[in-house]
Formats: structure tokens, sequence, C-alpha cells
């Protein structure tokens, strides 16, 4: 029998999951305390649950939990790189990073990543398979219990992409901000995607305060296509309006992600166009030096022609800022610590 993994259940399949055993619903909420709060790594750590229910659920269920495959830290000590592995193999990157203002933890949806995008070290091996929720939550907990700090902010930013997770995306968003979970700000919440028109609209309906991180590294369908394949199935022509609507329904501004490739996107007039496109929306454009992938081809642009194209944003009344870099001596692309570390 295949134990099920409690970071997995919410609070309501939690009491479901003790009504089975016979038990009070009301164990379900402080079971999920233990697991979601509290990071338990042992059924007798619950101290206010019975030592029979504890028995029950060790035969029924299991508590998560990854193996640090490897782990890399930065000389200033402001970001660690995981690689995490899960009990059937397979392993994913995970990072935090120290800031003023807290601890955000950068936390992968899927092993590996089917999108294509032409700059990711993500998508060289294709798509493996998604992470249930409780998989997602694991790597936060596993930060956490690695640091002994608190992690106040989260980034879905880490391989794969969320929304092609979707259910399990917004599980574990509903649980690491509830009650009986991290309790962490849903504003603190940040979801990054490539483009799937369909999710973003699915994702302004839940209403939820999150932010909405558009990979876009583009300002026409023309290169876009060629560096996202996904736009080839929704182009700027349904992705830019799929954005203003989620401003629109949560009245949170959207974040536009631009990595700038020497002498691909980085032009002036490149960002002329960018302006057009986004003027007069509740966005930022985070313009992003791009990390280089040996399998790729791209180079990062200097910072002068960086300045140069956030001045043109600037002129055309579209915020913009340059992403501080933060871990550049270690494996800073996603995908980049697992590709060596599985070869090895």
């Amino acid at each position: 029998m295949n134990k099920v993994n409690l970071t997995d259940l919410d609070v309501a399949e939690m009491e479901n999951l003790l009504l089975c055993m016979g038990e009070k619903p009301f164990r379900g909420r402080q079971i999920c305390q233990w697991v979601l709060q509290k990071g338990v790594k042992e059924f007798n750590q619950m101290s206010n649950i019975s030592k029979d229910l504890r028995q029950k659920l060790q035969q029924a269920t299991k508590l998560g939990g990854l193996n640090i495959l490897a782990r890399q830290q930065s000389d200033d000590g402001n970001t660690i790189k995981y690689l995490f592995e899960f009990p059937d193999g397979e392993a994913v990157e995970s990072v935090l990073m120290k800031h003023s203002y807290g601890r955000s933890a950068c936390v992968s949806t899927q092993v590996g990543c089917r999108m294509g995008c032409r700059f990711c070290a993500s998508t060289l091996e294709g798509m493996v398979r998604n992470l249930t929720a409780g998989e997602i939550y694991d790597q936060v907990l596993g930060i956490q219990h690695d640091t002994g700090e608190r992690v106040s902010h989260v980034v879905l930013m880490g391989s794969g992409e969320p929304l092609d997770n979707y259910h399990n995306t917004i599980k574990f968003i509903k649980n690491i901000t509830a009650p009986y979970g991290l309790q962490i700000s849903v504003r603190h919440i940040t979801l990054s995607t490539c483009g799937i028109v369909p999710g973003i609209k699915q994702l302004a309906q839940e209403k939820m305060q999150i932010t909405l991180a558009v990979s876009l590294h583009a300002p026409n369908d023309q290169l876009r296509d060629q560096i996202m394949p996904i736009n080839r199935k929704y182009p700027l022509g349904q992705l830019i309006p799929a954005c203003k609507q989620y401003a629109e329904h949560t009245g949170r501004r959207v974040t536009f992600e631009y990595s700038l490739m020497r002498g691909v996107n980085d032009r002036e007039d490149h960002a002329v166009e960018l302006g057009e496109l986004l003027r007069g929306m509740l966005c930022h454009v985070n313009l992003i030096p791009v990390n280089p992938v040996k399998e790729r081809e791209y180079d990062r642009t200097s910072r002068e022609q960086i300045d140069k194209f956030k001045k043109v944003l600037e002129q055309s009344r579209v915020n913009a800022t340059v992403r501080k870099e933060m871990g550049a001596d270690i494996d800073a692309a996603c995908g980049q610590l697992r590709r060596k570390t599985m070869k090895n």
C-alpha cells in the first residue's frame, strides 16, 4: 500500500482522513499544524496527539522530507542553492535568498520543464513529472530546517512552469498561507509563468493577492517565437490582454521579466517597442542580465547597454528596475546544479 504523504493534504483532506480512521475530524487541523507549520520529522513529536492515533498515522501515512543532494553557498552568505532529492530518485533545485526584508525561498514546481525556452537550462532534458503540492511545500520546510531561519517570501521561479501544474501549485499556495501552515502572507508569494494564457485567466479568478511575474523577454511575436516556443500558441495579442485582466481583477501590478541577451533583444529599438507594448498598464519590468548556460548560445548584455535600455523604458513611462544579482559565484541558472550533479 502506498502511504499518503501528509504534506500533500489540505485541512479538509486531513479531516476526511481522520474520519476514515474513526477519529474526530478536529484532529486534522492539529496534525496539519504539526506537519505544515512545525515540519515535524517523527510522528512521536506530535505531543497533543494520542499514541494510538500516532500509530495509526504511522501505518497509513508518511511525513514529507527531502534529502539534500548538493548545497552551494555564495561567498557573501546571502544565497544558498539546494539540490533536493525525492524518494523516487528525482531531484529539483531550490534557492534561499537573504534580503533586508526577510528570507525568500525560490522553489520548483516540476522536475524538468516542457516549455522549451531557449535560454533556460531546466528545459534541456524536457519534462519528467509534476511535483505534488507536498513536494513543493517540502522544499520550503527543507530550507527552514537546514538554516534554522523562517522563510517569509516564496517565489515559484525554480524549474518547471507553475501554471502547467496548476492544481498542485494553487494547493501549495493555499496551504503555505493558511493559519495551519507557515502563514506566509499571500502578498509575499510570486508566481512566474512563461505565458500560459488560460492559466493566467484562471489565476485571476482565484482572486488571490499574489504577484504575477510573466517571462516576456521579447517585445514582438517574431522574436518571442524564437526565444519562447509557448508564444506560438499564446502570442502577445492574447498574453498582454490576459495580464491586464489579471491586474484589473486583483489590483496587483504585473511584473514582466525581461532577460537581456546580447545582440538578440537588447537594442534601444527593442526598448522602444517594449515601452509601446506596455504603456498605460499597471506593470513593472524587471531587467535581468541573462545567466550564461554553456549548452545555450546567449551571452549577457553589458551593463552600459542595460542602463540605456532601462532609460528608454522610463522615457515611455514604464517602470523598470535591474534585478540585483545574487549567487553569481554559484550555479545561478535554473537547472545547472541538477544537470551537473545528476550527470556525476
